[in-house]
């Protein structure tokens, strides 16, 4: 048998029938022999397919013009009214209309992944012996199946922190028994998770480098223990741990802690803040898993300020995220420093900032690249350039900066494009999981307890980075506090915001009143910040996603999440 060339992109292989309604085309209806007997195309365009379907937001627009799922949160607000983001908190979040992205694609990429692992004994590399290659192909189909087990639990993390109890199937389904399976308790599905990772985790490699092949973007040993550490988070926090069970927040300190012990040894660093995105980070030490794009300028078009070239403005960052910022003088937060409108020309509150502030959020006056060698001063307030009353423009008094590269030319002649590279999982939030774990056991931010860290060491070895330098995070008073605000600052725009809250039954206090800014030029020609406050609907059911209502009529067995 001659060798035949694959692609990384390739087409799927036939998919057998969840727990989900499954959209067939010419290009994934492969038959079963085609798969297993050419195992070059057809089980690695499998393989490919499942990583293909891993939430992404930078290539997933699930909620239509780039809108990110920080713009369901207190980080940011979607400039424009008519995207679907905004039925989380306008009341048009409803079973019929119940954001079921999550629901289809997870359990399409389980079946896909049980359609390998039960037909892995049909495949045969005999007919390749005599290819050159040919340790080469062994040696990668040995790994497969612990990437595939590895790709099931993070689907099934995926659903349990939205729905809560969900099906737990490790079988191909036929469509009768996918029309009658029950849900499982989400204790039972973390534990089901977490034994896999425990499973899999020795059998990947630490990298790919010495993997023939060398590719990037697979599931590595640390990719798998940081997904433990994450699912034991998510497992030890409120919206789950419903008896306060302090032992599952020792659990989750104890495997964080287990990545911050060997990342030196298996390549992990933490990086300067400003190289987390751009066209060649994708290789970034402090990645743990990372899911690249091919270059475009798409997610340009879509945050550009309104009044730049092809700006849509897209997802603008709040007052309320700005709030959280401290000063690195004195560690006092903007709100503290600032509770109501200021003069902005007088007094800049800017200066002195976090320096993860100025990377992440554009603010009036900031300058900006243009399709010249000249730079254009951004003007946010009413009537300004970029500001109201433009179709458009930022309802927050300010744009995004995080991810954006702002040198990509993006009118019709002459475009150029970037890579954008969404991050899963990174170093530092390792730290930050390691740190609210160790705090909710001990109750001390500064006890070391059996791990030799304590909570406060951890946070400030995030603070003490060259390009932040930060006031250290000292004793108790307020802990919980400034940790919450440390993890949004830190991870602003990466998706956890949307998750943490609710994970932390905080949704009331965070989503129900964001603020924004209105800036205005007075009388004597100063910039005044008017701080509004807007309200926006919470319900403690937006705790948990609904169980789609397509899926219950074909199931009576699922059950609806309380109040949905």
């Amino acid at each position: 048998m001659n060798k035949i060339t694959y692609a990384l992109l390739g087409m799927a292989a036939v998919v057998f029938v969840g727990c989900a309604d499954l959209d067939y085309n010419e290009a994934s209806n492969r038959d079963e022999d085609w798969t297993y007997n050419s195992p070059l195309n057809g089980v690695k365009a499998l393989v490919y397919d499942v990583y293909a379907q891993m939430p992404s937001e930078f290539k997933d627009d699930s909620y239509g013009n780039g809108a990110l799922i920080a713009s369901a949160t207190d980080e940011s607000e979607f400039a424009l009214s008519f995207s679907p983001i905004h039925k989380y908190f306008n009341g048009g979040w409803t079973p019929s209309n119940p954001f079921s992205t999550t629901w289809d694609r997870s359990y399409r990429a389980i079946t896909q992944v049980h359609m390998y692992l039960e037909r892995i004994h049909k495949i045969d590399l005999s007919d390749y012996k005599y290819d050159p290659d040919y340790q080469t192909m062994v040696q990668q189909f040995e790994i497969f199946p612990y990437e595939l087990r590895f790709l099931r639990t993070y689907f099934y993390f995926e659903l349990v922190r939205a729905y809560g109890d969900v099906p737990l199937v490790t079988t191909t389904l036929t469509n009768e028994q996918a029309n009658s399976v029950e849900r499982t308790p989400a204790k039972d599905v973390f534990k089901f998770i977490i034994n896999e990772l425990d499973a899999v985790a020795e059998y990947l490699p630490v990298s790919y480098n010495d993997i023939p092949g060398q590719e990037i973007g697979r599931a590595t040993r640390g990719a798998a223990l940081a997904l433990k550490a994450r699912v034991l988070l998510y497992q030890a926090s409120p919206l789950f741990n419903t008896d306060n069970n302090k032992e599952l927040w020792k659990e989750a300190a104890a495997a964080s802690k287990v990545i911050i012990d060997n990342a030196q040894r298996w390549g992990y660093k933490l990086s300067e803040y400003a190289k987390l995105w751009g066209h060649d980070t994708f290789t970034n030490s402090e990645f743990i898993f990372v899911l690249g794009t091919q270059a475009s300028n798409t997610f340009e078009q879509y945050n550009y300020p309104v009044g730049v070239e092809n700006g849509n403005s897209g997802n603008c960052p709040t007052q309320a995220l700005v709030d959280a910022y401290e000063y690195q003088a004195d560690g006092k937060t903007f709100k503290e420093k600032h509770p109501g409108d200021v003069d902005v020309t007088t007094e800049n509150p800017y200066d002195g900032l976090d320096p993860r502030f100025e990377l992440t959020v554009v603010k009036n006056g900031d300058l900006w690249p243009s399709n010249t060698t000249q730079q254009i001063a951004i003007e946010t307030y009413q009537s300004g350039f970029n500001g109201a009353p433009k179709y458009g423009a930022t309802p927050t008094g300010y744009y995004l900066k995080k991810f954006v590269d702002g040198n990509c030319v993006t009118t019709a002649n002459n475009q150029t494009t970037t890579r954008h590279n969404w991050i899963v999982m990174r170093l530092a939030e390792v730290y930050l999981n390691y740190a609210e774990a160790m705090y909710n056991y001990y109750g001390n931010a500064d006890e070391q307890g059996d791990f030799g860290m304590s909570a406060n060491e951890a946070i400030n070895v995030l603070r003490n980075r060259p390009d932040i330098m930060m006031p250290e995070f000292q004793g108790n008073n307020g802990f919980e506090e400034r940790y919450m605000r440390e993890r949004m600052v830190e991870l602003a725009f990466e998706g956890q915001r949307f998750w943490d809250v609710r994970r932390w039954k905080k949704g009331a206090e965070f989503f129900k009143n964001v603020d924004v800014a209105d800036f205005k030029l007075n009388g004597n020609g100063n910039l005044i910040l008017n701080r509004v406050t807007k309200t926006r609907q919470w319900n403690e059911k937006y705790n948990l996603y609904p169980i789609p209502q397509s899926e219950i009529q074909k199931n009576g067995n699922l059950k609806q999440n309380p109040n949905w």
